[in-house]
């Protein structure tokens, strides 16, 4: 599949999952799914409100002067009625007063005591936040399905919610195959390595919304990864490191076969990360991630994620695409969407080609804040030419 297939594949697959849940926190809500529809208490704002510093007013008289007769700031409540020839001060946030239908700016104004000129026309309700105009009572403000970040708690807090209704966070294994593969703490021999994979997949699950399991290490023996893979797919999603390419000791793919899985995919033409698979045993999905590290990183960002934010109970996974413009001439052999280790500027202008040494270079993976994406059916750039961006 080409990677665009592959990633509506497994939206297609993965529907939104919402049979758990539970009550939190809506300050433990952060980067959780809601699971119910919430409508404000109350008409936002509640009155009509002050946009400006300035004086409250009756259009009709403006240009002209006006006799200041008080003074409302948020918070407070301006009890009388304005008539004509007379304002009010006004502060930012403060309820207009009865009477006046538009705020005059400070800045455009010219103040004698307690008279104040206005060489300016203004609008009825220049100034003015309408009652209601930004949410009405009973209109629902946020809708089962949304990820809650911040500007969603500050929502929740401000139609009264301090607890909140969110799906259950998915589980994922994680499962490093491999006999060349030792624990972080262990010395390696000299033609073993450590268990990287296991580690960045558990922060990447995290950042995803769900709760990792590291499983131990299966052997490249059909008992070691059949075992472990049984008990992977416990877990809402498995995730496997390493053993699904073509090598004669790769049978991860063979184990799951024989438990009856069905694969939706088993390569994709991307690089890093071609031969990836994705599949289910019964109702449990698994993807087996190529081994390479920065083939699990990339592999992950651009389709596990997406699975597990549905299985979170995510309606619309977004992938973090953006466009920059490269700093230097770029090209690559057609045939395959690549996803290559690049740095963005502090602007986010513009895009660096990292020099790396393949999908194990974790140090390049390391000093690299994005991905630049180079187009399977594109040749080659151009210094300052638009290239699509994967933030890391």
């Amino acid at each position: 599949m080409t990677f665009d297939q592959a990633r509506e594949c497994v939206l297609r697959e993965i529907p939104p999952r919402r049979d758990e849940r539970e009550e939190v926190s809506t300050l433990d809500a952060a980067g959780r799914v809601l699971a119910e529809d919430v409508s404000a208490d109350r008409d936002y704002p509640p009155f009509n409100r002050s946009a400006r510093d300035g004086f409250a007013v009756r259009a009709s008289e403006i240009p002209g002067e006006v006799e200041v007769v008080g003074e409302v700031r948020a918070g407070e409540q301006y009890d009388g009625e304005i008539s004509a020839g007379r304002a009010v001060e006004i502060m930012t946030g403060a309820p207009v007063p009865r009477g006046a239908d538009a705020v005059v700016m400070v800045e455009h104004v010219d103040r004698r005591e307690n008279r104040v000129a206005i060489s300016r026309s203004i609008n009825a309700g220049e100034n003015i936040t309408r009652q209601g105009t930004e949410a009405r009572r009973g209109e629902t403000v946020l809708r089962a399905g949304s990820k809650l970040g911040f500007a969603e708690i500050g929502l929740l807090a401000m139609v009264g919610r301090d607890r909140v209704s969110v799906f259950q966070r998915p589980r994922a294994a994680i499962l490093p195959t491999g006999d060349e593969i030792v624990e972080a703490g262990v010395e390696p021999l000299p033609h073993q390595i450590r268990n990287s994979n296991a580690w960045s997949l558990a922060v990447q699950v995290r950042r995803a919304g769900g709760t990792p399991e590291i499983l131990p290490i299966a052997l490249d023996t059909y008992e070691s990864t059949r075992a472990s893979i049984e008990r992977g797919l416990e877990a809402d999603l498995l995730l496997l490191s390493g053993g699904v390419s073509a090598g004669k000791y790769d049978i991860v793919e063979r184990v799951l076969a024989d438990l009856g899985a069905k694969f939706f995919f088993t390569r994709v033409k991307i690089q890093p990360g071609q031969p990836l698979v994705f599949g289910a045993v019964g109702a449990k999905f698994f993807f087996g991630l190529p081994g390479n590290p920065a083939s699990t990183m990339v592999t992950f960002e651009l389709f596990a994620r997406a699975a597990l934010e549905r299985l979170g109970g995510l309606d619309e996974p977004m992938l973090p695409l953006l466009r920059a413009k490269l700093s230097r001439d770029f090209h690559h052999k057609t045939g395959l969407t690549r996803f290559l280790p690049a740095r963005l500027s502090e602007d986010g202008a513009t895009i660096e080609p990292l020099g790396w040494q393949g999908s194990g270079d974790i140090p390049a993976l390391a000093r690299a804040n994005a991905f630049l994406v180079a187009e399977e059916d594109r040749e080659s750039w151009n210094e300052g030419d638009d290239i699509r961006v994967l933030m890391k």
